[in-house]
């Protein structure tokens, strides 16, 4: 098991900790509950430094990210962060992931802990436009402050005027007297906030200079059990549950990430899929009658026909009811649809919503 920088100040802090994509990780603190509420009403710190950062360098750069990604990079500009995906050549996805223009010849991909090496080797498959590729990922530190008092909590640690930045935009700056980090106005909770990314050497510094300085705010560490309750809440995809190398962009709702307007990995069948329409689509439902839906239940319609499945579930702390997401036939993928999610032999009644969740 690798550790962050930051894994022994996660076991002082008494966090329980997990394997999770081959990293040992902090899952809760307090309680996911709580937790979760502390994001969702003041401020939170979570350590996700096991994902993964590589740095794309040269002349021909754009091309590469453009020939791999789903999504139109060249509407990026200097600090502006580009959410996208990479297309496997069966129609699935190899990845999602963050592309952020430093400047016109360097990018930065973030990518998801458990693929790191995957879409290295991806990308590197395509890369023949002689771009220089590093991966950064294990001399990087990632946190994300999350919460709509982030910008109160961290404002006195840099010069960078934080409630001007605008969502998926970055800046570097000097952050708690280290210099370079980067600042970004991204997250995945919904709830407003920063990530930041830095050297391993300054994080136990970093760490405490948050929480010194979000102390007024009830600022709190976070586990990745709230991180997951938080995104579901969103209706935000997580690799491995709700996409995967089977799933079509199209299929999962993530269109708005596919570019037709430039050619990439497969883009020609992924075009054909789009003006044939697809035969199932990812939905969010909530729970009519009791039952918490859970990864890979059965979802059927009234006559017990299995119909799809559920891909993410949970009881949402911040709504107090039950909710997940799922793929089924695109018949049944209407908002206001009555469908049954399969516990323990039971046909429990749901209906699909559309995300984020009220």
């Amino acid at each position: 098991m690798k550790n962050t920088a930051l894994t022994n100040v996660h076991v002082a802090l008494g966090a329980k900790m997990v394997p999770f994509a081959g990293y040992n990780m902090p899952v809760q603190y307090s309680g996911i509950n709580a937790e979760h509420e502390t994001v969702r009403k003041a401020v939170g710190v979570f350590d996700v430094s096991h994902m993964g950062e590589f740095i794309l360098k040269g002349e021909h750069a754009l091309d590469l990210i453009q020939k791999v990604t789903s999504n139109d990079a060249s509407k990026l500009f200097d600090g502006k962060v580009q959410y996208s995906c990479l297309p496997n050549e069966q129609g699935g996805i190899v990845d999602d992931l963050l592309v952020y223009r430093i400047d016109e010849k360097t990018y930065m991909l973030v990518v998801n802990a458990s693929n790191i090496e995957k879409d290295w080797n991806w990308i590197s498959k395509y890369n023949d436009f002689g771009v220089e590729m590093k991966d950064i990922s294990d001399r990087t530190s990632l946190l994300a402050v999350q919460g709509p008092k982030a910008v109160d909590a961290l404002q006195s640690l840099t010069d960078v005027e934080l409630s001007g930045m605008e969502y998926y935009t970055f800046k570097k700056g000097t952050f708690a007297g280290i210099d370079n980090v980067l600042i970004s106005a991204t997250g995945y909770t919904g709830a407003g906030g920063f990530e930041l990314y830095f050297d391993n050497a300054n994080a136990e510094h970093i760490w405490k200079e948050i929480f010194k300085a979000g102390e007024p705010y009830g600022i709190k560490p976070i586990g990745l059990g709230a991180r997951d309750t938080l995104r579901l809440e969103m209706g935000f995809c997580l690799y491995g549950n709700d996409i995967d190398d089977t799933t079509s962009p199209l299929e999962a709702g993530l269109g708005w990430v596919t570019k037709f307007t430039k050619e990439f990995v497969n883009s020609d069948s992924l075009q054909d899929q789009k003006q044939k329409g697809v035969e199932r689509k990812l939905v969010g439902f909530e729970m009519i009658d009791r039952g918490i839906p859970r990864h890979d239940y059965e979802i059927t319609d009234a006559d017990e026909n299995v119909i799809g499945k559920v891909t993410s579930g949970t009881q949402s702390p911040s709504l107090q009811k039950a909710i997940g997401m799922g793929y089924v036939k695109t018949d049944f993928a209407k908002e206001g649809t009555e469908v049954f999610i399969k516990i323990r032999d039971n046909k429990v009644k749901a209906k699909v919503v559309k995300p984020p969740f009220k």
